[in-house]
């Protein structure tokens, strides 16, 4: 009930954009999860062809945040969004409409930008709306978006007991809706005067030393994020010997999200200053891999029932503690982005923060990827969760240091209220 009444107190825009992260979730996690199973084995294409078209659309999306970033600045958040998502209608409907790779790789690249657009466009709206309730915005705005995630899969699993192109058409339709929504509901902020080119723009925040800085450190973050959908669920699938227990720990994370994290917000906002949250939610983050250590080195499958469930625990366990990290730290980390430069280049801010956070999440993955094929040969089956703990830590010694040396702001800047 106390969620529900914090959300009644934001304006109706936010509460518009927080159902619409919810929409954008459920239809991407509908659809993007199944897509490889069906470009290999109802369309028939080779591993190569489907890395090419899946690739085609994360670099769409991670490449072009900037110019996302940017749009919002310089065009209003409120049209970019909307665009955004009607891109991603389209992009959709071509997946189910479309069989040849020419159409495949188009719908790649269409709901790529999309996701470039919408993303930092979301942010800075909110940022902008939400005055000095920057934190239970983006708190919220986690909720919503956590629950679209579990919603998303579920639904999408039920959906290909018919067909791959109804799901896909359903994710369209739901882009749709949310196109439609927003161009009647969303309210218009007027847009600054810009001072100068977009490539102006784009170096005034690269050369923001302090934001780099923040940016780089942030690198363990969205690794560790990223493992809730590679080493967790391989964890309990191989802890357990059922390929059931990855959703597992999706329920576990969905359920402490929607019960804690404004709550968790809440309470630390008035307590001490940014940092100290942040680096805690990283400890927690690179302490949520320990638990899963003392059962990834299992070589027979559990005996029964019984132990599957207390091989399972540790897992769940280090889930537990992943979300309870990232509630504790994003909410703050997102506040404070508007916080290191000018109130008018916020969406600029935000889209270099995710291009930093998509090419840390690819490298990120790509070592513990290399760690989870080592393990085995090298007989270390702890060396990924290892590398994670590293990455944990060395984040929150990166956030304590720029707190030291007083690089962060204090709280995010003051920014004018919307027209």
């Amino acid at each position: 009930m106390r969620t529900w009444h914090e959300i009644r107190r934001f304006p109706l825009a936010i509460r518009l954009l927080l159902v619409n992260q919810l929409g954008v979730n459920t239809g991407f996690y509908l659809l993007v999860p199944y897509l490889a199973v069906h470009l290999g084995e109802d369309l028939g294409m080779s591993a190569a062809v489907v890395g090419i078209v899946l690739g085609v659309r994360n670099l769409s999306q991670q490449g072009l945040f900037l110019i996302g970033g940017s749009a919002a600045d310089r065009l209003g958040a409120r049209g970019v969004i909307i665009a955004g998502c009607a891109l991603r209608t389209v992009g959709f409907g071509l997946f189910a409409l479309g069989d040849g790779l020419p159409v495949l790789l188009a719908a790649s690249v269409l709901s790529g930008l999309a996701g470039a657009l919408f993303n930092p466009a979301v942010r800075a709206y909110l940022a902008l709306a939400a005055g000095d309730r920057k934190a239970e915005a983006f708190a919220l705005f986690n909720v919503f978006a956590t629950a679209g995630a579990l919603i998303g899969p579920l639904l999408g699993s039920a959906l290909l007991l018919a067909d791959f192109r109804v799901s896909a058409l359903t994710a369209a339709g739901i882009f749709a809706v949310l196109t439609v929504a927003q161009a009647l509901v969303l309210p218009a902020h007027e847009v600054a005067p810009a001072r100068g080119s977009v490539l102006g723009d784009w170096r005034e925040v690269a050369g923001n030393r302090r934001f780099l800085l923040f940016a780089l450190a942030m690198v363990g973050m969205f690794t560790m994020e990223n493992q809730l959908y590679l080493l967790l669920p391989d964890g309990a699938r191989k802890a357990t010997g059922w390929d059931g227990a990855a959703g597992l720990v999706f329920l576990v994370g969905t359920l402490t999200n929607l019960g804690l994290q404004l709550r968790i917000t809440r309470a630390l906002k008035s307590r001490g200053a940014r940092a100290r949250w942040i680096g805690a939610g990283l400890v927690l983050m690179a302490l949520s891999f320990v638990p899963p250590m003392a059962v990834t080195g299992y070589a027979t499958a559990p005996g029964g029932h019984t132990d599957a469930v207390l091989r399972a625990l540790p897992v769940l366990a280090g889930a537990l503690l992943l979300y309870l990290g990232v509630m504790t730290a994003q909410p703050f980390v997102m506040e404070l982005i508007p916080g290191f430069g000018r109130a008018e280049l916020t969406g600029t801010y935000f889209g270099l923060f995710y291009v930093v956070s998509g090419i840390a999440a690819a490298v990120g993955n790509t070592v513990v990827g290399w760690a989870m094929d080592t393990a085995g040969p090298a007989g270390a089956p702890w060396l990924p969760w290892a590398c994670c703990l590293a990455f944990g830590l060395a984040s929150a010694a990166g956030v304590a240091w720029l707190h030291r040396r007083r690089v962060l702001p204090a709280v995010a800047a003051p920014v004018p209220a919307p027209a």
